[in-house]
């Protein structure tokens, strides 16, 4: 397949430029795909953009481009969950939100990891004609995936810091229990203030949110790998009763029990 390609400069003002991701996946090299001259020219060409009133977009690792290029500064916006961490200490100016498949933000509009290239478009898209967008998600049989809340791996985010990294396993054997905060920072020769600190820099959560997002994580596989029923999963992650485990998962993955219970089935 060719795809036909022309200088930037040939082309009228366009009303979205979207860019492109750079190929990449892990930390190491896309850091330092970061620092190559076409990238470093591709921020100047976004700001020149911005400043023409071109709506700029981005999905994936293509939001480490945007974000390095200043525009997006005090704009909120995602990127692919696993970079969070990365993507926040780069960029501390943008106010990242990775819970959610795709956040506009005045001229921007953003998308999280791989596929969110396809929420992406069908956001471009919908803005021309939701009737076409309609149409087309029919066609390609494209599921609505709001959020990106139930493909994310806690520990993976938790690895990017030592000291969250202990905090991590350290929460992980007390679900069942309340939380304190004190606790948990005596148990890892820390202060609360510095754990506190920490936490949120590496995940941008507070200890009790990621300790929430622990339970939740593990009373989905619970209901995706046992026969337990609710009442009983719930006791199992610290919860008083299931009605509240299930409002919480309702709220936090936008699933109930019966469809969390129904996708473990079909990956079996």
């Amino acid at each position: 397949m060719r795809v036909p390609v022309k200088p930037a400069s040939a082309m009228d003002r366009p009303d979205w430029l979207i860019v492109p991701a750079l190929g990449t996946k892990m930390p190491e090299q896309l850091l330092a795909a970061l620092s190559r001259n076409d990238v470093v020219d591709a921020g100047a060409m976004l700001r020149d953009a911005r400043a023409n009133g071109t709506g700029i977009a981005a999905a994936c690792i293509g939001t480490f481009v945007l974000a390095g290029s200043g525009v997006l500064d005090d704009h909120v916006a995602t990127t692919t969950w696993w970079l969070a961490p990365i993507f926040r200490q780069r960029y501390p100016n943008v106010l990242l939100d990775t819970t959610r498949m795709v956040v506009p933000s005045g001229p921007f509009v953003t998308a999280g990891a791989a596929l969110g290239h396809i929420d992406l478009a069908f956001w471009l898209l919908n803005r021309a004609s939701p009737e076409l967008a309609s149409i087309v998600a029919r066609h390609l049989l494209v599921d609505s995936r709001p959020s990106q809340a139930p493909y994310v791996i806690p520990n993976y985010l938790a690895s990017a810091d030592p000291l969250v990294e202990r905090f991590e396993q350290w929460a992980r054997n007390r679900l069942a229990e309340g939380f304190s905060l004190d606790d948990a920072a005596n148990a890892l020769s820390s202060t609360p203030r510095t754990l506190q600190r920490r936490v949120e820099a590496a995940l941008g959560r507070s200890p009790l949110a990621y300790f929430q997002d622990l339970r939740i994580e593990r009373a989905v596989h619970l209901l995706r790998t046992s026969h337990l029923n609710v009442e009983a999963i719930a006791s199992e992650v610290g919860y008083g009763d299931g009605a509240t485990l299930r409002s919480l998962l309702r709220r936090r993955l936008g699933q109930g029990v019966r469809e969390i219970r129904q996708a473990g089935t079909s990956r079996t």
